[in-house]
């Protein structure tokens, strides 16, 4: 059972008549005793009243999967199998995190007939949004008390990374398609298919010049080439502790994501194979073998749940993961961090034996947008001591940075928001070079 709030009231009601009743010589104790008596066999008549929530069915609908930060609608529909008038308040049990409004739902279901009510959620975090029952309370005629009842009546949504970095894949693809059509590219060697002859001009690579097409010709004649589709990009993404750093409005582990979301759709639309894993000292997601469409959503679906740990990454077993995947990638994207060299000395002495010919490295990292700024920053003492900090941790940083180009690897840093079109700009630029 459940007392509604209407009883307090009631009861301050016959609390209020004591002082004049006291005046009066009437034994107020008796009065109070009385009053309460009566206030308790009202609930319990009302109790008693009250229908029995056990004649509800609960049936709830709702989208299987939603991205992070937008709106949601689960549909909520109780069934009345019962004789009698049922009015009804209903909390289904999601974590806060689902962002569901703190009122509850209210019913009023005629027998043998059903209700629907919507509950609006905002989730405010990735992963699996869950829910094993409902709470029902069913109010007696005198809206005092009534009864409640636990309902089983399991659910989920899955969360996925919200993916903002979409927004730069448009103009990405449009570059892409001048490179694949319009402007083939002119390069020649490993990695490039014959595209089509054109005239030479001042400045081309004379390697590249058709001997027997110039000699049919009254002019000299180029070969132009174009990329080699079918190549294996693989990325690789360190859900250590580095990755819980919270640069911008989310985490160094959310830029991640966006990086590699971004990058897999375009590589997806230039016909390569992508393969993800997401590692610290177990695989927390792996994706391989898909292709076309069903790429991107297999990401998405895959990265939802991850969370960074917080511990240190075990960098060998990650590029084992990352060779099991494809023993010869053209393209490796390792996102994670360059910090100080002790805390990178891990990754820094495991990259070279990854390098190997034919295969490009990138280091991604997404940095503090306000970290040059804070470095110019002068005026108090304290933004004195807050530049100096922010000056060495762009020097130690560029220390790491320079350390990763010594091992034969680019290293990429940016803020959160422009570090996905930057790998995405850099991955068209080893296209267009014929590196991939």
């Amino acid at each position: 059972m459940y007392l509604t709030a209407l009883v307090p009231w009631i009861v301050a009601a016959g609390v209020l008549p004591l002082v004049p009743l006291t005046a009066m010589g009437v034994n107020a104790w008796l009065v109070v005793g009385a009053w309460l008596v009566l206030c308790v066999a009202l609930v319990a008549a009302d109790v008693a009243a009250a229908p029995d929530p056990r004649a509800l069915s609960l049936d709830r609908s709702m989208p299987a999967r939603v991205r992070l930060g937008e709106p949601v609608e689960v549909r909520l529909r109780l069934a009345n199998r019962g004789a009698r008038r049922i009015r009804a308040t209903v909390r289904d049990a999601w974590q806060p995190t689902a962002g569901a409004p703190a009122a509850r739902l209210r019913f009023d279901v005629p027998p043998h007939e059903a209700r629907t009510a919507r509950l609006p959620l905002l989730p405010r975090r990735r992963g699996e949004l869950r829910t094993e029952f409902a709470i029902i309370r069913s109010v007696g005629p005198l809206g005092l008390a009534g009864v409640q009842r636990r309902m089983d009546a399991p659910g989920a949504i899955r969360v996925l990374p919200p993916f903002h970095a979409r927004r730069h894949l448009p103009s990405r693809l449009v570059r892409l398609r001048e490179l694949d059509g319009n402007t083939s590219v002119q390069v020649r060697g490993r990695g490039t298919e014959f595209d089509s002859l054109r005239e030479y001009v001042r400045g081309d690579d004379v390697r590249s010049i058709d001997w027997r097409a110039t000699a049919r010709a009254s002019t000299t004649m180029l070969r132009t080439w174009r990329p080699e589709r079918d190549r294996h990009v693989v990325i690789v993404i360190d859900t250590g502790r580095t990755a819980a750093t919270r640069v911008g409005d989310g985490t160094r582990l959310d830029a991640a994501f966006e990086s590699a979301l971004l990058l897999a759709a375009l590589a997806a639309r230039a016909g390569d194979h992508v393969h993800l894993v997401a590692f610290d000292r177990v695989v927390r997601a792996r994706v391989t073998g898909v292709d076309g469409p069903a790429l991107l959503p297999a990401l998405v679906d895959a990265l939802a749940p991850v969370e960074a740990q917080l511990i240190d990454t075990d960098w060998d077993g990650a590029f084992a993961q990352a060779r099991a995947l494809a023993v010869h990638p053209s393209l490796l994207v390792v996102l994670t961090a360059q910090e100080a060299p002790e805390a990178a000395r891990g990754f820094l002495g495991t990259l070279p034996q990854t390098v190997r010919a034919g295969t490009v490295v990138l280091v991604g990292t997404a940095t503090d947008a306000d970290l040059e700024s804070t470095a110019r920053a002068r005026g108090s003492v304290e933004d004195l001591y807050r530049a100096a900090a922010a000056e060495a941790a762009l020097r130690t940083a560029g220390r790491v940075a320079r350390a990763i180009t010594r091992a034969g690897a680019e290293a990429l840093a940016a803020p959160p928001d422009d570090l996905p079109p930057r790998i995405a700009d850099r991955y068209l630029a080893l296209k267009a070079a014929g590196r991939l």
